[in-house]
Order: C-alpha cells, then sequence, then structure tokens
C-alpha cells in the first residue's frame, strides 16, 4: 500500500511533540544554524529529543539545511550533518548543491532537494534523482497536471507539496529582493518580506494606478479540498508551511489535514496507509477558519485563478463572523450566527480600506461592547475575527492524545526441569513485537486470576501504549502477584520504546554525479513569479481580461520612492520584478 505522510512544521521542541500528538507523520525543524528561517534554530539537543518522542509512532523528523552556505562555513555545516544523523534525524533539506549526496559520503540520512532548488520541472527532478535525492520538495504554483506529469517522469521520486500555509510570490530560491533592498538574503534565512510591504502601482507616463497597496501580498494556500488529487497525482508528502507558527496554529492545522487524510484513506481500503502509526483523539473540533489566515487561495493547483493577492492587508483577517447591524453608544451588535466570547479580536477594513482591529471586553449574544469603539465602524461593515477566544482557550491545553494499539497474551513457560516461568508476548498493528519470558513459580490460584491479570497487564497510563486485548488460555490457573505482574508490563513498554526509537534504516541511494545542472536561460531578476500582477487586477486579455488602460512598463513604487520595473514574460506566463537601474 502507498504510504501517505502528513508534514508538519515544528518551530521548536514543543511544536514538534504537538504536530506528532496531533497527527502528523513527520515534521521539519531547524537546526542551530544553515536553515531558510533564522528565527526559527533549535539545538542539536532539542533535535534529538524530538527523534526519540517522534521514533514511537514511527513519526519521521526532517532537519532544515537548506540555505545556501559561505566557502569558509563549509566544515561546520558538514559537522552539523553528522551530528543531526547522530541526534537521529531521518533526513535533511538541502538547498546547496555542494551538500548534494553525490558529493558526499553516507551519513545515515536520506536527502530531500529543498523547495528553494526551484524543483518546477520534469529535467530539474530527473537530475535531483540522478544526484542521489530520495525526495524533491515541489514549487508551490505547480498545478495537479504539473505533478502528475513529473511524477509519471519520475516515478522513483519521493514528490512532497505544500498544502497549507503562507505564499511567497516568487518562485522559492529565486527571490532577491529582500538581500538587494535591505542586505538580508532569503537564501541565508533572512527574508525581510518585501513582498508584504506597501508600492504605488505606476505606469510608463508617471500615473499612479493604484496607491499604497500591498500588490504583492498573497492569501494563504488551502488546498484542503484537493487532497485527493493530489494523492491521484502521485505526491506522497502534504506539507504545512509554519515553522514559524505557534503551538495553537500546529495543533489545528495538523489535526485538520490529518483528519482529511484518514477520511481519504478509509474511502479507499487496501491502497493507501498513514506513514506512521498510532491512533489519534482529540478534545477539539478543527477548523481551518478558526486560525490564523490571510484569507485563502488554492493558488495554481488547477491553472491561473482570480484572486490570489490580499491587497488590503497583508496581516491576517481569521474568519468572517459576520456585519454590524447597529450601533448604540458604547456597543453594536452583529448580523450572523457567529458567537462571540469576553476578549475576541475583531476587525474590519474602513472606507478607506484599511484594516481596524479592537478587543471585545464584553460580548451578551450578538451585541458586544468593546473596551472603546473602535473609529470608522459604520452598519454594514463586515466583521472578521482575528483572535478567537474560545479555540485558543481549547488549544491552550491538552487537547489531543496518541496512542499505539496493542494486544498481548500470556502463556506458560514449557518446563524445562531448570526453572518454571511464564511467556508475555506482545503484538500491534504490524505483527508479533517480542516475546518475553519471566521465571517465577507455578503457583495454583485459589480463585480466578483472568480479570486481576489484565487490569495489571494494560495499566498503561501515560505511556504511548494502549492495551486492547490481553489473551490468556481458558485452563491458565496460576496465582501471579499484582507486584510481578506490574514488573513484567514495565520491562516489556521499555522493550519495546527502545524498539521504536532506533534510528529508522534509509534507502542507500546511488548518485550519479551529472554535472549538466539544468540551465536557466533567462536573466536573473530580482524576482520571478507566475503570480502576475495584471492578471489580478483584472487586464490578462491571455486570460479573457480587459485590455490594459495604461502604457507599460509598469513599475513598483515603495513608499521611500525606491522602484522596481515590471515584466509580464507571457510566453512563460510569469512575471518579473526588476531593481530600476537593471
Amino acid at each position: 500500500m502507498q504510504a501517505l505522510e502528513l508534514l508538519a512544521p515544528a518551530r521548536n521542541l514543543e511544536c514538534g511533540k504537538a504536530a506528532i500528538d496531533h497527527g502528523a507523520d513527520a515534521v521539519y525543524i531547524g537546526p542551530p544554524q544553515f536553515g531558510a528561517r533564522a528565527a526559527a534554530g533549535n539545538s542539536v539537543e532539542d533535535i534529538a529529543e524530538l527523534c526519540r518522542y517522534a521514533h514511537v509512532f514511527d513519526v519521521k523528523v526532517y532537519a532544515t539545511v537548506n540555505t545556501l552556505l559561505h566557502d569558509d562555513e563549509l566544515p561546520q555545516a558538514r559537522l552539523l550533518l553528522q551530528q543531526l544523523s547522530d541526534a537521529g534525524v531521518d533526513a535533511v533539506l538541502i538547498q546547496d548543491m555542494r551538500f548534494a549526496p553525490s558529493n558526499l559520503t553516507q551519513t545515515g540520512m536520506a536527502f530531500h532537494a529543498s523547495t528553494q532548488c526551484d524543483n518546477r520541472t520534469v529535467d530539474k527532478v530527473a537530475w535531483l534523482w540522478r544526484q542521489g535525492f530520495s525526495r524533491a520538495v515541489l514549487a508551490r504554483e505547480l498545478s495537479v497536471d504539473e505533478i502528475r506529469s513529473i511524477h509519471e517522469a519520475v516515478p522513483q521520486m519521493e514528490l512532497e507539496v505544500f498544502v497549507h500555509g503562507a505564499l511567497c510570490v516568487s518562485y522559492s530560491g529565486r527571490c532577491y529582493a529582500s538581500e538587494h533592498c535591505f542586505g538580508r538574503s532569503a537564501n541565508r534565512g533572512e527574508c525581510a518580506q518585501f513582498c508584504r510591504m506597501q508600492f504605488d502601482l505606476i505606469d510608463a507616463d508617471g500615473n499612479e494606478l493604484e496607491h499604497q497597496r500591498h500588490l504583492l501580498s498573497l492569501k494563504d494556500l488551502n488546498l484542503s479540498a484537493h487532497l485527493a488529487e493530489l494523492i491521484e497525482a502521485g505526491a506522497m508528502s502534504f506539507k504545512i508551511e509554519g515553522r514559524l507558527k505557534d503551538v495553537a496554529y500546529v495543533k489545528n492545522v495538523t489535526a485538520a489535514y490529518s483528519q482529511l487524510l484518514n477520511r481519504y484513506i478509509a474511502a479507499h481500503p487496501g491502497e493507501y496507509v498513514r506513514a506512521s502509526k498510532g491512533v489519534v483523539r482529540y478534545t477539539f473540533e478543527p477548523d481551518l477558519n478558526r486560525t490564523f489566515n490571510r484569507g485563502y487561495t488554492t493558488y495554481f493547483v488547477h491553472g491561473r485563478q482570480p484572486r490570489q493577492a490580499s491587497f488590503d492587508t497583508p496581516k491576517a483577517i481569521g474568519q468572517y463572523v459576520g456585519t454590524v447591524k447597529e450601533l448604540r453608544a458604547g456597543s453594536f451588535n452583529v448580523a450572523g450566527t457567529a458567537s462571540f466570547v469576553n476578549g475576541d479580536g475583531l476587525c474590519f477594513f474602513d472606507s478607506d480600506k484599511r484594516l481596524k482591529g479592537f478587543r471585545v471586553n464584553r460580548a451578551e449574544g450578538n451585541r458586544l461592547f468593546p473596551l472603546q469603539m473602535p473609529e470608522g465602524l459604520k452598519p454594514g461593515a463586515r466583521l472578521f475575527r482575528s483572535s478567537d477566544q474560545a479555540m485558543e482557550s481549547i488549544l491552550a491545553k491538552p487537547s489531543a492524545e496518541r496512542k499505539l494499539s496493542i494486544t498481548m497474551a500470556l502463556s506458560v513457560l514449557p518446563d524445562d526441569g531448570v526453572a518454571e516461568g511464564f511467556v508475555l508476548s506482545v503484538f500491534d498493528e504490524r505483527g508479533p513485537r517480542g516475546a518475553y519470558a519471566f521465571h517465577a513459580a507455578h503457583q495454583l490460584a485459589n480463585t480466578p486470576q483472568h480479570d486481576n491479570i489484565v487490569r495489571q497487564l494494560t495499566k498503561l497510563g501515560n505511556t504511548p501504549y494502549v492495551c486492547t486485548h490481553v489473551d490468556i488460555p481458558p485452563d491458565f490457573n496460576y496465582f501471579i502477584p499484582s507486584s510481578q505482574l506490574a514488573e513484567w508490563r514495565r520491562y516489556v513498554v521499555a522493550q519495546l520504546q527502545s524498539d521504536r526509537v532506533a534510528i529508522h534504516p534509509h534507502e542507500q541511494r546511488v548518485a550519479v554525479p551529472d554535472n549538466s545542472f539544468p540551465a536557466n536561460s533567462q536573466e536573473d531578476p530580482l524576482m520571478q513569479c507566475r503570480y502576475c500582477l495584471r492578471h489580478e487586477l483584472g487586464f490578462c486579455e491571455k486570460h479573457g481580461g480587459r485590455k490594459p488602460v495604461w502604457r507599460e512598463p509598469l513599475q513598483l513604487r515603495l513608499g521611500d520612492g525606491r522602484l522596481f520595473r515590471l515584466r509580464f514574460n507571457c510566453k512563460l506566463c510569469q512575471m518579473e520584478v526588476y531593481a530600476n537601474n537593471c
């Protein structure tokens, strides 16, 4: 059966454990250095602890060593790779091709080509396979059909796709705007989020077409309704973006996608299986609308779509909860079905399209009393909940429990004439896990022992296991002290955990050195974007839009006056952003 993997982000050890508890099959985490999110680095010791926790459930841990390196950093990076391998990491994500498997001795880990490698063509993915990579993290911009074409051409390569979270407007790895403008390289983990800034849009005659809007700021990706298509196209790992997100975000989003994958697998018996083990029980109903989001887009999953950007704000606006109906002194009521609690954070766009936020001091049904009435709030304003106190309160507590189901069988150790004893065998979903012999006297019982034996052996408490059945022969009539049964149980659990936390064996990919790196024949702009501002504004004639009313070239202007020229490369169906002097 094809294994399907839900891959969740781990900002830190706490987030990593929460992701595992809430149904992740794998987590990705940044090491102390060389990760594409410099602000999300973790010690090797914490990563080792996460590996021990994860491997109990056969969950894998991937480390992001996905920046471009300076020559003098290479020895330190090689040392880090060995430390990560020793810590139990299952795979590393790589951007710098000096660390392609073909250039390294085996470290015991698998190697994944990070999305920063700009993995969007059959040729590129085939080349990466020849270099020894076992997985390619595909560009976020690819459609289902493009993913299928790559899978059919390179079926042996694992394909990982983003399904949820923030979107970079440029092809990942091909954005140099932050470095050009602020000296902070995105390929060194220091992106200054140039794309979230406000710009004027200027035509060739100096006319201002748009004033101080977030013209490059994309909505967040949400492909929760398209998992089936992605699976059937050949993707096997489904990635949630968010190594800077908090634990509540990780819990909610991981739980939502885990349940969706389970439903798909249940609808296709015998075809698919989750990549890790364990059953998760939740104390809440996950809801993607009740967590951080800038509004959602399916991006290019079915080709070019309208309304991919959020021009008015780069911030999270959250869930739509209704419209303002009536204002009174110090309060207003809301038309809609949402319920509110004290402390909820709400926001709205005023008449100038500026986002305004406020807190609910007191909620009485659908009548809300802010601490101070927000300026610009009018009847008819659409309200969004940017901070959901009820959801946050649930997720601040333990909100999921993950357990591995086991069964046990107790039998009598055959009398060898030397010592008497019993055998305790353990089974999980994979089959037999071990049979453990314990020497003890065969003391006949005066009363039935079945219920006490079951009770003692199944007291697994806060271990990762739950015992669903204990098989005891009908003629079993021996007395075993409860303390002895508890000792056996603890020993068996320790053996199970020791077995599962061993480092996963990895396929040893045979690399074929190949210097014919797929070339990019285009002049390097600051950004290469599949997203197109002309299309977003409704002026792409190729896709049914109106004829432009301006004269090109268009330019973006930052608030400090710096200009950036736009080039619409219709042959490649992409937009390119250049510094004005290029």
